[in-house]
């Protein structure tokens, strides 16, 4: 660690609700490293022929709001739309943003148009499936193959797997169900190692008292080193960039109110 990290005090209490000091990780100043990819199913309330050339004067106006429309399905009464999303766009406003302009551009296009019904489905998809991904995380000290054997069997406590949370379940609305699971990496800055037993149990710990404060609920947690993997469900009207952030600065006050995290 550098010096001006391991010199600082390390805070053992309790998350605050309202956090009185400026949080050192701010929108605009963390770099994102990917788009995100979601699913997006309406339903309309009677079926009318598939209308692609509605979509593609929709396009333009999807972008505008961060999405970029990556392909469609339209079957009767359903349409799906696979979407590459900004990380700063929510479930809740994708499927609110998705959904707005097109009923709009079939309304102006098709007098009489039936509208959609009230529900829609969103799913957060990716190469990798969820087992795929609890697996990696599953396996992250062994991958290491750490030099020293205690040391190894030591970091088998800093991965946490939580039976009770099952990741294949959906959020549920009013207007919709949500599957909106994410894998979420936040590294030490510089990729310095944190040995320091202490430390790693504050992050371990902080992690859920963060993920409780917020709303969001952690299947598997794997504290390394020098990086943090967590399986979770989120917040669907918090973004992927806002559920990043939360744990960035949350855990970063943890720790003494340091600058402990990479910002890209």
């Amino acid at each position: 660690m550098p010096r001006a990290v391991t010199r600082l005090p390390v805070a053992e209490g309790v998350l605050k609700t309202d956090m009185a000091l400026e949080p050192i990780y701010k929108p605009g100043r963390v770099d994102p490293a990917y788009h995100l990819r979601y699913s997006w199913t309406g339903w309309l309330r009677e079926a009318i022929p598939p209308r692609a050339e509605i979509l593609g004067r929709v396009k333009p106006l999807w972008e505008k709001d961060g999405l970029r429309l990556l392909e469609h399905r339209w079957a009767a009464e359903t349409v799906q739309l696979a979407f590459s999303a900004l990380p700063q766009v929510s479930p809740v406003l994708l499927a609110g943003r998705a959904k707005g302009p097109l009923q709009y551009a079939l309304r102006n296009a098709m007098p009489g148009f039936p509208g959609f019904k009230r529900k829609v489905a969103v799913r957060s998809v990716g190469e990798n499936t969820r087992a795929e991904i609890e697996a990696y995380i599953g396996r992250q000290v062994k991958k290491e193959r750490f030099a020293d054997p205690r040391f190894e069997a030591c970091m088998e406590q800093f991965t946490v797997r939580c039976p009770d949370v099952d990741l294949s379940e959906p959020a549920e609305s009013a207007r919709g169900r949500y599957w909106y699971n994410l894998h979420v990496v936040i590294v030490v800055v510089e990729r310095h190692r944190v040995l320091d037993q202490r430390r790693l149990r504050i992050i371990r710990d902080g992690c859920f008292k963060v993920a409780a404060k917020k709303n969001y609920r952690i299947a598997l947690e794997s504290v390394m080193p020098d990086h943090v993997h967590l399986a979770l469900r989120g917040e669907i009207e918090h973004s992927p960039y806002e559920i990043a952030l939360a744990f960035q600065n949350n855990l970063a006050y943890l720790l003494g109110q340091v600058r402990f995290w990479n910002e890209h």
